[in-house]
């Protein structure tokens, strides 16, 4: 079976007996650090608010580059990286929720998709004993094969799907946007369905590797 694999950022020193949370690289708990200063500041504070929430999100790929160069890795700090990620979201669309409360709807959906997608795949991929979601199996869905083998495409959907999101919260607060604001919301608009079409794809591909996993459980009982 081919596979692609994509280090997590992650810490580990020595045997896997010795991993302990505190071993995280200091880029994941700044992360969380400037998220919760940027969700304090939402409501207030667009400006340095938007820019510890972008802040927080561009460390994500250093954090990773750390963990890369040094070939360090553990499930905590890929569980970290993922729930990091998760709850910034949540966050920001509870915020536009509030902000334009005609589309609540849209937004809940989204994070739906974003969530159980994201954590459905994650928990299949520990299932079948993968050393991380990043991992995957050439022959599985066509979509997330493309996601995960090829690096600038999966940057571009991720960075387009969170800006999208960061500039609804900033038109909001805007007097009178520039027209190249509105390209490029609309431009990352795209982006943001495309990555929710993948979050889709994530629950489904999910959910059938799982209902395969069972029936397979079943015959070796029978």
């Amino acid at each position: 079976m081919n596979e692609i694999r994509f280090p997590l950022s992650c810490i580990q020193t020595g045997s896997s007996s010795e991993l302990t949370p505190r071993l995280v690289p200091p880029a994941g708990y700044i992360r969380v650090v400037l998220g919760l200063l940027s969700f304090y500041l939402m409501p207030s504070c667009p400006w340095p608010a938007i820019s510890c929430y972008l802040l927080s999100f561009l460390l994500d790929e250093v954090d990773g580059s750390v963990a890369r160069a040094m070939d360090q890795c553990s499930r905590f700090g890929a569980m970290m990286d993922m729930l990091t990620d998760r709850c910034a979201t949540t966050c920001l669309l509870l915020n536009l929720s509030l902000l334009y409360p005609s589309y609540t709807f849209l937004f809940q959906l989204s994070l739906c998709l974003d969530i159980s997608g994201h954590w459905l795949y994650m928990h299949s991929s520990s299932i079948k004993g993968s050393a991380s979601h990043k991992t995957i199996d050439l022959s599985e869905n066509p979509v997330l094969r493309v996601y995960y083998t090829n690096w600038t495409f999966m940057l571009v959907v991720c960075y387009g799907y969170e800006l999208f999101f960061c500039l609804l919260y900033l038109l909001h607060h805007l007097q009178e946007p520039a027209a190249w604001f509105y390209w490029l919301l609309g431009l990352c608009g795209i982006i943001c369905l495309l990555k929710t079409f993948i979050n889709l794809v994530h629950l489904v591909t999910a959910a059938q590797d799982i209902a395969a996993l069972d029936a397979a459980d079943r015959e070796k009982r029978q």
